[in-house]
């Protein structure tokens, strides 16, 4: 077995996937996980409203998962039985609490494994969530909007060699369909990612609006972009936790972030959850 702190720029990232999608069927007792989540800031109480936890393993205890480096994500990774009382269908779900940025240094890979992981563990489809800064003034803190497109702004990717993936239609709008037969007043946007960790310049959100854009923030494509190689549906959700700078009147904080998605998260989760049962 892999150790969990291993350097992923020198061991095969899809073996590592392997193995760590091994050890969670082990750890969980469950064989297969159908979907899977990642939960950014602010969204981390949907999990507590899918359904039964299965199991909980710390995340660091998984090859190549780190713990997490950042206020607000959880350093645990649940598998969660959802049951379709209707059909009496029952599903289980994979919740990475715990994402690895960029900006942290520890590599693209390292950032892409947990969706490479839920791919080897058997899921069909991965909910990526984050908080963000919104461009639109009509979108205050606690504004969830699906992802409809995204602007990789990091000067990187992570595919290697000579690896060509169609992103057309990398938002799922199957999934997007979805999330708004459950609310059909949901907002779209276009999410752009920077490298972080510092916040945007006015200059860079104008720059960001210019372009297309409509949140940003400092996660998700390159994540987005490793699960659609993988196989995936991806469904992207969106919390506007602030106004992006140039747009708020008062300077940026991680604290605002947090309070953010603290006030929001119980609405926010009962809306992931509704969406997540019917994928």
């Amino acid at each position: 077995m892999t150790s969990p702190d291993l350097d992923l720029a020198s061991t095969d990232p899809f073996d590592v996937a392997r193995e760590a999608a091994a050890y969670l069927a082990d750890a969980t007792g469950v064989p297969r996980h159908d979907i899977a989540l990642v939960l950014g800031s602010g969204w981390g109480g949907a999990a507590d409203l899918l359904g039964e936890t299965v199991a909980e393993v710390v995340s660091s205890d998984v090859p190549g998962f780190a713990a997490p480096a950042v206020e607000g994500h959880v350093g645990t990774i649940r598998s969660i039985r959802i049951e379709d009382h209707r059909s009496g269908e029952v599903t289980h779900a994979l919740v990475l609490g715990s994402r690895t940025h960029l900006y942290e240094g520890k590599g693209v890979r390292r950032v892409v494994h947990g969706v490479r992981t839920a791919a080897a563990a058997g899921a069909r489809a991965v909910v990526l969530t984050n908080g963000c800064g919104g461009l639109n003034p009509a979108w205050g803190p606690g504004t969830p909007v699906l992802i409809s497109d995204h602007l990789n702004l990091t000067a990187t990717s992570p595919l290697e060699g000579a690896t060509f993936v169609d992103l057309t239609d990398l938002y799922a709008t199957r999934l997007r369909a979805i999330a708004r037969e459950v609310d059909p007043g949901l907002a779209e946007g276009v999410y752009v990612q920077f490298r972080g960790p510092h916040y945007e310049t006015p200059a860079e959100v104008r720059m960001a609006g210019v372009l297309g854009g409509d949140l940003v923030g400092m996660s998700t494509t390159l994540e987005a972009i490793a699960a659609r190689h993988a196989g995936l549906e991806v469904l992207g959700i969106s919390l506007v936790t602030n106004l992006a700078a140039g747009i708020s009147a008062t300077p940026l904080s991680h604290a605002e972030v947090i309070e953010a998605g603290a006030a929001a998260g119980p609405r926010i989760s009962a809306l992931l959850a509704d969406i997540v049962r019917r994928i």
